[in-house]
């Protein structure tokens, strides 16, 4: 039996990660297994008890006040030992995390082959995102396979010479997984937890929510982004902002120090929320106002305006459908152009309800389909350097092989592609 172990290390990846290894499980012809960084820890386990991803090998890398050095040197010494004693035929990573990068990296080390989902998202700026654009880049020199999530991204690895029967359109797991929460929201229950959870937010007034966290605007950019907000607060006394706000300290200190004091009544500061009761806030907000990737992606989904606080995004689907706009980091231009939605009801309705271009909900499905077609195909690297080459397990490795976690059901039919589940 073919063995995947899946790596990563943050709330993102794990939430893009989890409708693919929930299939995994229920696989009887695949051997699964689950290595989390930990480069997230708080964030990372909310999501994986949302999901019940219990993972064999978690390498609790997270420090107060870590750098990118930090977390790449701790992960990349750990993950040697992790991969030589599961002995995967195939390593699969996710996005563009430091966790991608080093996974990535160490499986190349042993000569693992490497699957790469969400492949081929670019800007073409290596400082933006930033340490992001490079580390994606890095993993598609090493990936055997390619699965990206758009047209567009598969166009981007073809211009850079990946080979076109590596890569693979399969639409975005975050779709996946966002369906999947909110069929669990529909339960009244859980609604009605929710709503006493957010209880300061006032019925029949509409909500911003915002995000940020992005490295390259740590500094005076953030400070700018928190300067037009509190603007926007003022301004806009009718609406209510909601940030739940990123646990990294140089998210912190400028919140606390630009919105923290002297609170607005509509300006809501919560702890980091987990993933359920953020899909809420999305489903229940008016504008979306972020830096983040994933949200341009689930914000369409649900039907709303996405104004990016960055000067590129590695995802312009969302733009030319006409649902995101880039506003960058800059205080005026802000808080103009949030202004204008908020108080143009017709500039608000050109971006609401567009195509999404990022999914249908079957991308997992796909992947899964191509995994099991391609495993037989993708084989370890023989060398004649100190580099063991492991062997295929069989279902009778007692230690190693992993049985299906939910049901005895197989992985079931291959989803029909968003476009095409095929190299062409």
């Amino acid at each position: 039996m073919h063995r995947i172990l899946t790596i990563f290390g943050t709330r993102p990846e794990a939430i893009k990660l989890a409708p693919v290894i929930k299939r995994l499980e229920s696989c009887s012809d695949l051997s699964s297994e689950v290595c989390v960084t930990a480069q997230h820890r708080q964030m990372l386990d909310q999501v994986l008890d949302i999901f019940g991803i219990e993972p064999d090998y978690d390498l609790d890398i997270m420090r107060p006040n870590q750098d990118l050095f930090d977390v790449t040197a701790m992960a990349l010494s750990k993950l040697k030992s992790v991969i030589e004693q599961s002995r995967p035929n195939l390593v699969l990573v996710q996005g563009d995390t430091t966790t991608t990068l080093v996974a990535s990296l160490a499986a190349f080390y042993l000569k693992v082959p490497v699957a790469h989902i969400e492949a081929g998202l670019r800007t073409y700026d290596k400082y933006s995102p930033f340490p992001e654009e490079v580390n994606r880049r890095v993993a598609t020199i090493i990936a055997d396979l390619n699965f990206a999530p758009t047209r567009w991204a598969k166009a981007n690895l073809l211009r850079e010479g990946v080979s076109k029967d590596k890569i693979f359109v399969t639409g975005n797991t975050v779709i996946d997984a966002l369906y999947h929460v909110l069929n669990i929201i529909k339960s009244a229950k859980v609604r009605d937890s929710l709503e006493a959870k957010f209880n300061f937010l006032r019925t029949g007034r509409k909500i911003v929510l915002i995000t940020g966290h992005r490295r390259e605007s740590f500094g005076e950019g953030f400070r700018n982004i928190c300067k037009a907000i509190r603007k926007l607060a003022e301004t806009l006394p009718a609406y209510d902002f909601v940030y739940p706000v990123h646990l990294n300290p140089n998210v912190r200190s400028p919140v606390e120090d630009i919105l923290g004091k002297n609170r607005l009544h509509n300006l809501h500061l919560t702890e980091p929320v987990e993933y359920v009761s953020f899909a809420y806030l999305m489903k229940e907000s008016y504008l979306i106002l972020t830096d983040s990737g994933g949200i341009q992606e689930e914000a369409i989904t649900l039907g709303k305006p996405v104004l990016i606080m960055r000067n590129t995004t590695e995802r312009p689907e969302g733009i030319e459908a006409g649902a995101v706009k880039l506003v960058g980091n800059k205080q005026g231009n802000i808080f103009s152009k949030c202004n204008e939605l908020l108080t143009n009801e017709s500039e608000y309705s050109k971006m609401v309800n567009k195509e999404n271009p990022y999914g249908d909900g079957k991308a997992a499905e796909r992947i899964i389909d191509i995994l099991r077609q391609r495993m037989p195909l993708v084989k370890k690297y023989e060398s004649s350097t100190h580099i063991t080459v492991y062997p295929t397990v069989s279902d009778g490795d007692g230690r190693h092989a992993k049985q299906p976690r939910i049901g005895t059901q197989t992985c079931g039919e291959p989803a029909k592609s968003i476009s095409h589940a095929q190299p062409t």
